[in-house]
């Protein structure tokens, strides 16, 4: 359908859409559109047309998508104003680190900041340090892109290098976290930019999530720092980084909140988009390293033959595959095999190590990440299977060769690409 929209107003449209300017003058977050130029919003997210000379729009909208008109543009004066103060750090490459809770604006403000900034023909990256609404990257993964065209959607932009941190909040992996931000941030100032524009995950109530962010910023030494103000659960957090250079920017009044299926929903566009065109490939467990914190994955076992038999004598029962390191011993078992809990218990005390008890296809489904010999990042895959017998990993992945090494995520995709619950030992250790 086709919509006129006078000057001076904005048209919100929240998506799945399509907009295509057909006539006259509009910008979105700081980019001017070319006319036919047409603009994908996805699910879940919202976009702000801001009309400057009378515009006809041609717009397609999805399930569940809607459009408004309102008075004005919705891109707050603060927006402009931190810009220009952006503009004024004469040490290059300059970085600006964006904070800001959940669905404060944080990803339009830096799609804005990165427009203008190509507008002023400056040299620009984005590092997005957000590992449950990623866009630069695949979902739990830290990313970053040289940006050398306008863009609407960082979403669109090509990844340069990413680190896989394997969860979906820095919550659960905080030092992983800083590390790959520092080290993807070391990487991006050694080329040849103005600025460099971090973007940063929501964790940002309580003690646990001020520390981390204040951990963040003395790792990664910001230019600039800017709070995205939309109430008082930042305040604590700007407390803590006053002493760096702050400035305060309002949050747009027409935010869209999404929900906690929404937020999911969007990371899943993300495994679409990473794992197309993938297929299943085996790869034999000696051609790899693998790191795992709770999967474990055939290796040359260090066991005896007669320590093996001590320790199946103590179970009760012979497992597909056992391995007995420093603190622990990893026992897998079949689907449908069971372990008395009473002989575990008996064998934890005679070794003095925790026994890890895991079934077999318990592992299907893991998100992984696979890197070159180099530590070079190359894509995710989802784990299908692991062949204790043939000690042979299969894979579902887009990467084709190169693949020296496999990380272990902690989020567990379905058949069709839809994150699912990881199922427990205590729900699991269960006789049949």
């Amino acid at each position: 359908m086709d919509i006129n929209v006078a000057d001076g107003k904005t048209l919100l449209v929240d998506g799945p859409a399509s907009v295509t300017l057909v006539s006259g003058k509009a910008e979105v977050f700081g980019y001017t559109l070319r006319n036919m130029e047409k603009v994908v919003i996805r699910d879940g997210k919202r976009m702000p047309f801001f009309v400057m000379e009378p515009a006809t729009f041609k717009v397609a909208l999805g399930e569940n998508a809607n459009l408004e008109e309102v008075d004005g543009n919705t891109i707050p004066p603060s927006w402009d104003k931190a810009y220009k103060e952006l503009s004024t750090i004469r040490s290059k490459p300059a970085l600006a680190l964006v904070l800001g809770t959940a669905d404060s604006g944080k990803t339009s403000f830096c799609t804005y900041m990165v427009n203008r900034l190509l507008n002023d023909k400056q040299k620009v990256a984005i590092l997005d340090g957000d590992l449950g609404q990623s866009d630069v990257g695949p979902p739990c993964t830290l990313a970053y892109a040289f940006v050398s065209r306008h863009i609407t959607d960082l979403f669109n932009l090509e990844a340069k290098n990413a680190y896989f941190v394997g969860v979906t909040s820095p919550s659960r992996a905080v030092d992983k976290a800083i590390q790959g931000l520092t080290l993807l941030k070391n990487e991006i100032m050694g080329g040849d930019l103005d600025f460099v524009i971090v973007n940063t995950d929501g964790w940002v109530e309580g003690e646990d999530a001020v520390n981390y962010k204040v951990r963040l910023i003395e790792q990664i030494e910001p230019s600039i720092i800017y709070c995205i103000r939309q109430d008082e659960k930042l305040k604590p957090l700007m407390d803590a980084v006053k002493s760096f250079p702050t400035v305060i920017v309002d949050s747009p009044q027409t935010i869209k909140q999404r929900s906690r299926d929404k937020r999911r929903s969007l990371r899943e566009l993300g495994y679409i988009k990473y794992l197309k065109n993938s297929k299943v490939q085996s790869i034999p467990m000696s051609w790899l390293k693998v790191e795992s914190e709770e999967v474990m994955v055939p290796s040359k076992n260090f066991l005896g033959k007669r320590r093996e038999r001590e320790i199946y004598s103590m179970l009760g029962m012979k497992p597909l595959y056992m391995v007995e390191l420093r603190d622990k011993v990893y026992v897998v078992i079949g689907k449908n095999r069971w372990i008395s809990p009473e002989n575990v218990i008996k064998t934890e005390e005679i070794l003095g190590k925790k026994v890890v008890i895991t079934f077999k296809g318990d592992e299907k489904g893991l998100l992984l990440a696979l890197y070159n010999d180099e530590k070079k990042f190359l894509g995710i895959g989802v784990l299908k299977e692991i062949d204790y017998g043939r000690k042979v990993v299969k894979i579902f992945t887009p990467v084709s060769s190169g693949i020296s090494i496999v990380i272990f995520g902690k989020v567990r995709l379905d058949e069709n690409l839809k994150e699912v619950m990881s199922p427990t030992i205590e729900e699991s250790f269960k006789p049949p």
